[in-house]
């Protein structure tokens, strides 16, 4: 019985971009995890070409009944801020939960269990956005479908979702919103 090939693909630049958030997280069926050190007001290509915030895909995925989950170690900027505020089902439904936690530096989106990146992107413009290619980061990461990365790294980001090293965190007084 031969052994089944997993997807190992390399993502660089802006291929972030066309592959992982254009493509794979827009299909989501069940949740989406993000982790990301920094995050800023991303803009994605919308309905019609027009671009939009990557908000507005999180608030359709939600409103679909998709639970996402982001975690991030920045305050968000006043854009995003701003923007979050426009997508009433990102504060009000009990499918999307935002925490944050001052020592995540981890850039990993997870898609229903089944596909993983994990790479250097950011959930920014510059790292993993819509932006030019004169204006955006080199990144690079890996996508992929082995189940045992992708139970680890699940594994990983439940630890820190249920504040399993708050406790002993050595960065507590810096954190804004501890998780317990």
């Amino acid at each position: 019985m031969g052994m089944m090939a997993h997807l190992h693909e390399l993502i660089l630049n802006r291929a972030h971009y066309e592959r992982v958030v254009d493509k794979e997280i827009p299909n989501a069926k069940r949740f989406l995890w993000i982790a990301t050190a920094d995050i800023k007001d991303v803009h994605v290509e919308g309905p019609g070409g027009r671009f939009v915030p990557f908000l507005s895909v999180l608030d359709d995925l939600v409103k679909d009944g998709v639970e996402v989950r982001l975690i991030h170690a920045k305050e968000p900027g006043p854009a995003f801020r701003k923007d979050f505020d426009r997508y009433p089902a990102l504060l009000e439904s009990d499918h999307f939960e935002r925490i944050l936690c001052v020592r995540m530096h981890m850039k990993v989106i997870i898609i229903d269990g089944r596909l993983a990146y994990v790479g250097s992107a950011n959930l920014t413009g510059a790292g993993i956005g819509a932006k030019s290619p004169k204006r955006r980061n080199f990144e690079a990461g890996i996508l992929t479908d082995d189940g045992e990365t992708i139970d680890q790294l699940m594994d990983e980001l439940d630890e820190l979702y249920l504040g399993r090293h708050c406790g002993d965190c050595g960065r507590r007084d810096y954190c804004p919103d501890p998780i317990v």
